[in-house]
């Protein structure tokens, strides 16, 4: 039976204000149901908006219930790592029809946990077939809704007591193929009545479908991270490894990447999953540095590669990470050195697959 209620988690400040011109009364307390219910995910045991202990009448309280409700996903299953700089915690959560999707809380250096940041899904499964990703063997299951997004933040918040100052669009799913939903998303996210992150704080990682970069680039989010999963530097090897490679070559990707720069300071992330026999040749690193060179002012994160059930290679060994960051910084390339962590809960990079 589907639920006619509106999500409030998919609902910016403003789009609410919009919503409760039809409630008969009660509109004077939509401040404090907002942010409670994105901040706290508070909400009644049937997934009412809980409006109660602020002084409506019950008439108003029911007026709130029967048109809103706050979408917090089911916590299907927690696994755990521990690390030197904290436990890793990838969490299965279930949506309402019945799709599994994951998110992970990944601990930053001398955060305290306060600083850690969630790794988000924007799809259950993918449709690109990445190679080394578990998500893309599964495929495209279905988008996930703007209210589904913002519900792993909330629902991790008031279920699991997960603090993060950051979030990255990493997980499950592209998200560019899945546009207008993490758009909508982004605003949510971004609004200071509800969970109120900076747009410094939001990162955006996507393996460049056709047409995305750009009309990102069109919402005009100066100050929003964005990375680029590269990983190989011919459009022969990429379109091997990535097949959104066969739709947006290389240079049309070049192309799209320069234009996006809004701001003096940008910074692209180029993300490098090392794959020993796949992309870890001397070559390599000069394809990436010329790629790099082309688009401007860039960051390359070397990521360690975390076979998942089919491996197409074998996990790099320390000194191959290090060798490949040298001759990267050889080449005049910015190097962050990604730490592996979640490899051994299927919780790393390309691990995510909803089982």
């Amino acid at each position: 039976m589907s639920d006619s209620r509106i999500d409030i988690l998919g609902m910016t400040w403003v789009k609410l204000g919009l919503a409760i011109r039809e409630l008969p009364s009660g509109r004077g307390v939509a401040s404090s149901v907002y942010a409670r219910s994105l901040r706290e995910g508070r909400a009644l045991d049937d997934g009412s908006v809980d409006a109660s202990g602020l002084g409506l009448s019950p008439a108003s309280e029911a007026a709130w219930k029967r048109k809103f409700r706050v979408g917090l996903l089911e916590v299907v299953d927690l696994v755990e790592e521990a690390g030197e700089v904290g436990t890793t915690t990838k969490a299965s959560l279930r949506t309402g029809d019945g799709h599994r999707i994951e998110c992970v809380r990944i601990p930053m250096p001398g955060s305290g946990g306060a600083k850690a940041t969630l790794c988000v899904s924007s799809q259950a499964g993918c449709r690109m077939g990445c190679a080394f990703c578990e998500t893309g063997k599964k495929g495209l299951e279905r988008d996930l809704t703007a209210a589904e997004i913002v519900s792993q933040v909330a629902t991790t918040r008031s279920r699991l007591g997960w603090a993060c100052g950051n979030i990255v669009f990493m997980g499950m799913g592209e998200c560019l193929d899945n546009f207008d939903e993490v758009a909508r998303a982004l605003a949510v996210l971004n609004d200071p009545r509800g969970l109120g992150y900076s747009w410094e704080r939001l990162t955006l990682c996507t393996s460049g479908p056709p047409g995305g970069i750009e009309r990102l680039r069109e919402l005009g989010l100066k100050r929003l991270n964005l990375s680029i999963s590269l990983n190989a530097s011919s459009d022969e090897s990429r379109s091997a490894l990535m097949p959104v490679n066969r739709r947006n070559g290389l240079d049309a990707l070049a192309s799209s990447l320069g234009a996006y720069p809004q701001r003096r300071n940008f910074a692209l992330g180029v993300n490098w999953c090392l794959m020993p026999g796949v992309n870890d040749s001397r070559e390599d690193a000069r394809g990436a540095a010329a790629f790099c060179a082309r688009v401007g002012r860039c960051v390359v994160n070397l990521i360690p590669y975390n076979p998942g059930s089919s491996p197409i290679a074998r996990a790099p060994r320390e000194e191959e990470l290090e060798t490949f960051a040298s001759w990267l910084e050889e080449e005049g390339c910015i190097v962050k050195r990604r730490s592996s962590k979640g490899g051994s809960i299927m919780a790393g990079c390309g691990q995510l697959s909803g089982r």
